[in-house]
């Protein structure tokens, strides 16, 4: 048995002292599509500035329509899309649209508020894989004027033997050309062989980890898609080991320390706040999202009991 198997085999059965939080994701539709749902969680609701994860796929989407998500509205946050495999076009009511493929990122800021709509192209190939992201944007920065940047290309570097992609924020001295407000981390690491290494963490961050393909095991935690690994500050470095052909998500960042209020695809601190997006959206206030084919959605009817800030 190599030391690969053996530490896989002894993660699996008994976590590290040490180990951090695993939670299971939960089931979500995103138009025909199934998602996990890893991020926020009742008792967490934010890793650093990040908010919201949703990985989806890898799903065949040869015969259907592939992702169909109609004009929505945003504030107060950023969204980030990443793709493994496939195509997905971005349109927005500022005029932006682009195609997104593997490799390439889609960062929108909401801001005090915009709106826009993601679909496959029409000849997609068979298959979707990707994730779906939001940062909050904090107080003093979350109601700057809405942006949408496209990223063909980002920095890539090697770090603990693992192939590392910086989508936000920096790694290992590597910084992401992605706007941000906050201090961030956001990678994708890549195992081109067997790998155990070493990734360096700030000590002052909170951190997440996400399994987006194969196997590892992450600070003594055996990880597999559809879990979420927490770890919170004081790691200067994270183990992992993973086999040939494993994809991980790495993110985090200075702990947000203020209250969140997250409703529908809003992002804000007051239930007056949200109700006034609500208002805002239902009377065309965010703009026309020119090209998809069909109707925006609606917003779902405001709940007093869910508009409550949570930290």
């Amino acid at each position: 048995m190599s030391r690969l198997d053996a530490e896989v085999e002894a993660a699996e059965s008994t976590p590290s002292p040490g180990a951090g939080e695993l939670t299971s994701a939960r089931p979500a539709q995103l138009g025909d599509l199934a998602v996990r749902r890893l991020l926020p969680l009742r008792h967490r609701r934010s890793i650093g500035g990040w908010c919201f994860v949703d990985h989806y796929g890898p799903a065949s989407v040869d015969a259907g329509p592939g992702m169909q998500v109609p004009p929505h509205p945003h504030i107060g946050l950023q969204t980030l899309t990443w793709l493994f495999e496939g195509e997905v076009i971005h349109r927005d009511s500022l005029g932006s649209e682009k195609v997104i493929r593997p490799g390439q990122l889609n960062l929108m800021t909401a801001g005090k508020g915009v709106a826009h709509s993601e679909q496959s192209v029409r000849h997609h190939g068979p298959r979707l894989h990707g994730l779906q992201l939001w940062v909050a944007l904090p107080d003093h920065s979350r109601r700057v004027d809405p942006s949408f940047q496209h990223l063909p290309e980002l920095p890539r570097t090697e770090v603990g033997g693992f192939q590392a992609t910086v989508l936000a924020g920096s790694l290992a001295g590597v910084a992401s050309p992605a706007r941000s407000w906050s201090e961030l981390v956001g990678a994708e690491l890549e195992a081109v062989g067997d790998t155990m290494g070493e990734i360096p963490l700030l000590p002052t961050h909170e951190h997440g980890v996400v399994l987006a393909q194969g196997h590892a095991v992450v600070a003594g935690t055996f990880l597999q898609p559809g879990r979420l690994l927490y770890l919170g500050p004081g790691r200067e470095v994270l183990p992992i080991s993973a086999r040939t052909t494993t994809r991980l998500l790495l993110f985090g960042g200075q702990p947000l320390g203020e209250p969140l209020l997250m409703w529908w695809n809003f992002v804000a601190r007051t239930g007056e706040e949200i109700a006034q997006a609500v208002a805002d959206w239902n009377a065309g206030r965010f703009g026309p999202v020119a090209g998809y084919p069909g109707p925006p959605l609606a917003a779902p009817a405001l709940d007093p009991v869910r508009l409550v800030a949570r930290f």
